[in-house]
C-alpha cells in the first residue's frame, strides 16, 4: 500500500467490519457482518487474502484464539484494526467525502 488513502472497497469493509466486531473479528464473522450489511459476499479465499496483505502492512494485528473441538481442534484467528489501519481508513473515508462532495449523481443519492 503506497499511501493510506488508497484502500480498495473490500479493504474498507473488512476495516469497518472488524472495527464493529471488535474484538471477536475473525474470518467468517467478518464475511457474515459484509453480508450482512450490504448483501455482498465475498469468497473465503478473498476475504483471507485481503485480512493478509491489511495484516502485511501493518494495518491490522492477528491473535490466536482457544482451539475447540467444534472445529477440529483448530484455533479462530481473531483481527483488531492497528492505529495505522485507523488512520487510513479515515484518510480513506475521507478523500471520498471529497471527491464526492458537492456532486449532484441522479436518483443516487436521494
Amino acid at each position: 500500500m503506497t499511501d493510506v488513502t488508497d484502500l480498495t472497497l473490500i479493504e474498507q469493509q473488512m476495516l469497518l467490519a472488524i472495527m464493529r466486531l471488535h474484538p471477536n473479528a475473525y474470518g467468517v464473522s467478518i464475511r457474515d457482518e459484509i453480508k450482512t450489511r450490504i448483501n455482498k459476499e465475498y469468497s473465503f479465499g478473498s476475504i483471507y487474502a485481503v485480512l493478509e496483505r491489511l495484516e502485511n502492512g501493518g494495518l491490522i494485528e492477528s491473535r490466536e484464539g482457544e482451539a475447540t473441538a467444534v472445529r477440529g481442534g483448530r484455533k479462530k484467528l481473531y483481527f483488531t484494526i492497528a492505529g495505522t489501519g485507523e488512520k487510513a481508513l479515515q484518510a480513506s473515508l475521507n478523500a471520498m467525502d471529497a471527491m464526492r462532495s458537492g456532486l449532484k449523481l441522479k436518483g443516487a443519492f436521494a
